[in-house]
Order: structure tokens, then sequence, then C-alpha cells
């Protein structure tokens, strides 16, 4: 067998290996992912909204954290030995962050402590819509865009955002795109219906919790408190657009807010 009919064969044989291992590895990702309205392609721990609501893993009873997962309280390895922090260290760091965007417009509307990190909601001062959601760890104090929504639904600070985004330029994500220069803050689902969504969702994946009535709305999504007897215990967002919903897993168990 000549030479060049040999490298033919062994990258013809390479081709079809891959492409067994592809198809195995949806195979795995179709049985691990089988829950209603997940599509294999489009994991990214959202769900698919509207009148036929499915759940991502991260968003079911059995998820990856096992048991009820943030709802119950979920410590990480990162931060199981650190100590939480106080609302005015996180107060701090986060106004220093905000000081380093120059940003005249954004404030500061609330802090949640949590045991995993402190989390900061920013509204604009002059239209009190929400800008972007900030993450504090408690090791370090360092301060982050928190990731999901904050990053992929966020239509003009986020990671896809037109202005103050993290990567620049016009954003679209969802089927809907954001332009540079002005971006509306009207979305298709109104403040009501994510309220209704996210009290479906969680009537469905963890009975006995309760959305708050007052989804704070950002550009492109909502974020909104999830109530355990009328306490705080963490949140998840819901799309403007599309209605999906995503469950925030990595805060843990919630201690204190202040506004």
């Amino acid at each position: 067998m000549n030479k060049t009919l040999t490298i033919a064969l062994v990258v013809v044989g390479g081709i079809v290996l891959s492409a067994l291992i592809f198809g195995a590895g949806i195979m795995v990702v179709q049985a691990n992912w089988g829950i209603s309205g997940i599509n294999p392609s489009n994991m990214m721990g959202w769900t698919s909204g509207g009148n036929n609501l499915g759940y991502s893993k991260m968003g079911n009873g059995n998820n990856m954290m096992g048991g009820n997962g943030m709802l119950e309280g979920y410590r990480t390895g990162a931060t199981a030995n650190v100590k939480p922090l106080t609302v005015d260290q996180a107060k701090q760091a986060v106004e220093g962050y905000l000081k380093g965007l120059n940003n005249p417009d954004l404030e500061l509307k609330e802090i949640m402590i949590f045991d995993n990190n402190a989390y900061a909601r920013i509204t604009e001062k002059s239209t009190g819509i929400g800008a972007m959601e900030l993450l504090v760890d408690p090791a370090s104090l360092s301060v982050s865009p928190e990731y999901g929504p904050n990053m992929m639904w966020n239509l003009k600070y986020g990671h896809m955002g037109s202005t103050g985004g993290m990567m620049g330029g016009s954003g679209m994500m969802g089927g809907y795109n954001s332009n540079s220069g002005s971006v509306s803050a009207t979305m298709t689902v109104t403040s009501e219906q994510a309220d209704k969504i996210a009290q479906q969702y969680l009537d469905q994946q963890f009975p006995g919790y309760q959305a708050a009535t007052d989804p704070d709305p950002f550009y492109g999504y909502y974020t909104i408190d999830i109530l355990k007897d009328g306490k705080p215990t963490g949140m998840l967002s819901v799309n403007g657009f599309s209605g999906q919903v995503f469950l925030h897993t990595w805060h843990g168990t919630f201690i204190e807010m202040s506004e």
C-alpha cells in the first residue's frame, strides 16, 4: 500500500471515528437531559418558556447539586471555609467597582448576602431600570459580573450588549437584537407575565416556594426573588422576550439583605 493511500485511509478513519464519538455524545446528552423542552444543542442552563415550560438540569429538583440545590442552601468548595461577607464589606467593594466604571448614571440599589457570595443589583439613576447584577467573592472581595442572564440576556450592559457591555457592539440573543445607540427597556413579556411564569416554574419544580411579586426589570429580562415562608432563599430570571427561566444556582444560603 503506497504512502498516499495510507494517509487517506487514516484521515477517513479519523473522520468516521469522530462522527461515532459525536453521535454517542448526543445520545448521552439526550439521555441525561431528557427533560421536556430541552434541546441538546441549547444547553446554556435556561428553559423553554411560554405555554410549553421545560426545565434544564440546573432548574430541576434532581439537579446537579443534589436535592433542591440553592433552594436549600449549597456551599461550593471554594467558599466552604470562608466567612460570609457583611453588608458593609460588600457595599464598599461594589462602590469601588462602580467608581472604576466611570458611569455616573449607575447606582447600587440592593445587596443580598449569601454564604457563597454577595449579590448586588445596580440600576440606572435616570430610568430606575436594572443595569447589571454583580457578585462579590467573600474570600478576595473581588467584584465581577454575575453569570447567566446578566451576561447572556442583558441587551445594554451584558456580554452582548450595545452600551457599556463587556464586548461592545450590537448584541443579539434569543431572537431579538439590540442596536447600538439607545436600547429600549420595553419587553414583550410583561412584569405580571414574568411573575406568573416564575411561579409556574416553582410550582412544578420546587413546590412550596413562591416568586416575589415585584420582578426587577433589566434590559431584556427580569430577576425575581424566590421566597419560602415569606423569606428570600434565592432568585431566578425570566427572559423578557421568550419567557425562558434561568435558575441562579450559585448563591448558597441567604443571610441578609440591604436596599
